[in-house]
């Protein structure tokens, strides 16, 4: 036990360090270069892109992790301003690095962001909840412009950009079809779509391609590895592990992660339990509110972000809807609660998945993690 301890003050030094993603990908390039690292890129954990080195060049593959190979995407690789010997059959050519890329999604913006590179960024869509202030600066003098919403994208604008590409994720409602006239390459990123933080922190590696940062994307990636799996060894062996619930009603559905999804996995490794057990889904499921109600008779947690405008609470949350008093995990002042409007959670989550493992086992099991533990993002409802 004395040896947990000593090692868990140690990561939580490097992990109070760490927050800021920037200044560890600036010392991360440095470290890779003193070593000679190749930088060359290999996936351990993400399941939707995978990167072959040939004789043609650098190829890409990317495919849905919840739908295996029945929609995939290829792209060979290929030095910017030069002309490829041959382009394998399936395969469209991307020069990289890229100069100028429109951004979809805050988790496409996180890796930007948490590699330095967002010179790169001339266009992403919604703002709100917008908290890096290099992004803001970037967007309030005009070197970033804001190309819409989802649905309702401003062509003309992305136009102007001039984009080498633009990053989508494919499997939402985006209304990309409306894109597909503009001329412009449109590349999944589908982090969103792993079923492991770790999974999900990897596409990091992806945009380290795309921008021709492999060495940095590398050794800023098996950074957060180290410190995700030092803190998962923690709840190894915990005996008691509390279930957990996630989400809200919307339109008469509670929208879950499935029993094998990001969630569930990150409250297994923090050393809870997920609430649906014996489901296999890594994807989403909607639920009604009385299956919800009799799968958390002994739900001792119930994980919720939102957007609230105002002190969230026991009392706003039972205003909503006045069934939620009757959860076991409401009785027991069990809300694990972030609020998007106060905390970057969607900016840096992605790429922080240590950070918000940190914040779980310090909610499920505090005495693993020093008394003074300042959370990050969730925290518990007072």
């Amino acid at each position: 036990m004395m040896k947990r301890h000593i090692t868990f003050f140690l990561l939580a030094a490097l992990l109070l360090s760490a927050v800021s993603c920037k200044r560890e990908a600036a010392k991360a390039s440095g470290a890779l270069q003193a070593e000679g690292g190749a930088g060359l890129v290999e996936t351990r954990y993400a399941e939707g892109f995978r990167v072959r080195y040939t004789d043609a060049g650098c190829l890409v593959d990317v495919q849905d992790p919840q739908r295996g190979e029945k929609e995939s995407f290829h792209y060979l690789l290929v030095p910017r301003g030069t002309e490829p010997a041959s382009v394998p059959a399936g395969y469209s050519v991307l020069e990289v690095p890229v100069e100028r890329v429109v951004c979809m999604t805050s988790l496409q913006l996180s890796n930007f962001i948490c590699l330095d590179e967002l010179d790169r960024v001339a266009g992403v869509t919604s703002t709100r909840h917008l908290f890096n202030p290099e992004m803001n600066q970037r967007l309030a003098d005009g070197r970033t412009r804001k190309i819409g919403i989802e649905g309702n994208f401003d062509s003309e604008v992305i136009l102007a950009l001039d984009p080498d590409l633009i990053l989508i994720s494919p499997f939402k409602r985006g209304g990309y079809e409306a894109l597909r006239g503009v001329d412009i390459p449109l590349v999944p990123h589908l982090g969103y779509q792993e079923a492991t933080p770790l999974g999900q922190a990897e596409w990091i590696k992806f945009v380290g391609l795309l921008t021709g940062e492999e060495e940095k994307a590398n050794t800023v990636f098996a950074a957060i590895e180290e410190r995700y799996n030092a803190l998962k060894a923690l709840t190894a062996d915990v005996e008691e592990r509390p279930v957990v619930l996630s989400g809200e009603l919307h339109g008469g559905n509670w929208y879950v992660g499935g029993g094998r999804s990001f969630l569930a996995q990150i409250f297994r490794d923090a050393g809870g339990a997920y609430f649906l057990p014996e489901d296999t889904n890594a994807g989403g499921l909607n639920l009604d509110f009385e299956t919800v109600y009799s799968q958390t008779a002994n739900a001792r947690y119930w994980r919720i972000v939102n957007s609230y405008n105002g002190s969230f609470s026991y009392d706003a949350l039972k205003a909503e809807d006045a069934r939620y008093a009757d959860l076991n995990a409401f009785k027991e002042k069990g809300v694990i609660y972030c609020n998007m409007r106060e905390k970057p959670f969607y900016e840096s989550m992605p790429v922080q998945p240590d950070v918000v493992l940190a914040d779980l086992i310090h909610i499920f099991h505090p005495e693993l993690l020093p008394a003074d533990y300042q959370p990050v993002f969730y925290e518990l409802l007072p």
